[in-house]
């Protein structure tokens, strides 16, 4: 198992692990036959068959077959992937379609990941918190628990430069729409990022930032803090 505080070991990772095309191809022929193998799935009979595994693999088996192929569909969403999607049918998470998760990400329990979002390799949900519509969360970025990540916001991720520190949230942060939390810096706990922020430098817990690059406005108070409180019947799966 990689060292996913390590830029360097994620990068060696991605550079020496085979490259996958993932692809689902229909095809079908009055005279096709394919038989279970160790190199792909094959699911059908009778001349018409659905073929599950690596693009270059499957297609150096229809070559030779090419004279018999009546029609033939392929699925496909990525080319020379190094770091392949999160099976996620685990989790005690509520995923939404269109969220791309990659592989070696933790999520919490009822954490809530909205259509669109972005995840990549070493990243961290945190237990209740929302990533929301189109936010991503950059390579090794360390989202806490209660947290809310605003639609369409960013948060940097650290494998370019190296040496790069990744981009800490604390509990009960939220952050609003638009917003982008440049690598390195540390959200404190119960702090609250405005809409459309670009926060440069650490936020002190308890403190509201906004503009950009972001400032401090005030510190919280029970008006904020009732403004920007989340909702658990969003997060429990019961």
């Amino acid at each position: 198992m990689i060292n996913l505080n390590d830029a360097y070991e994620i990068a060696k990772y991605i550079k020496d692990s085979e490259k996958q095309t993932p692809v689902k191809i229909y095809v079908c022929g009055k005279l096709l036959s394919f038989k279970k193998n160790d190199k792909f799935k094959v699911f059908g009979s009778n001349g018409s068959y659905t073929l599950i595994g690596d693009y270059n693999v499957i297609m150096s088996e229809l070559e030779t077959r090419k004279g018999h192929i009546e029609d033939i569909y392929i699925d496909f969403d990525r080319r020379n992937s190094a770091i392949p999607l999160y099976n996620f049918l685990h989790e005690e998470a509520r995923i939404e379609p269109g969220a791309i998760i990659r592989d070696m990400v933790t999520l919490g329990k009822n954490s809530v990941i909205m259509m669109g979002a972005v995840i990549n390799i070493g990243a961290v949900v945190g237990d209740n918190s929302m990533v929301d519509m189109n936010a991503v969360i950059g390579a090794r970025g360390i989202i806490g628990k209660n947290v809310h990540l605003g639609a369409c916001s960013v948060i940097a991720g650290v494998l370019e430069p190296p040496s790069a520190t990744p981009v800490i949230i604390e509990d009960d942060v939220m952050i609003g729409a638009n917003s982008v939390i440049l690598e390195g810096v540390r959200v404190g706990k119960g702090a609250v990022v405005a809409a459309g922020s670009v926060v440069t430098k650490d936020v002190d817990p308890n403190t509201v930032v906004a503009g950009s690059p972001a400032r401090v406005v005030k510190k919280k108070d029970e008006k904020t803090a009732n403004k920007t409180k989340t909702l658990q019947d969003l997060r429990d799966l019961d």
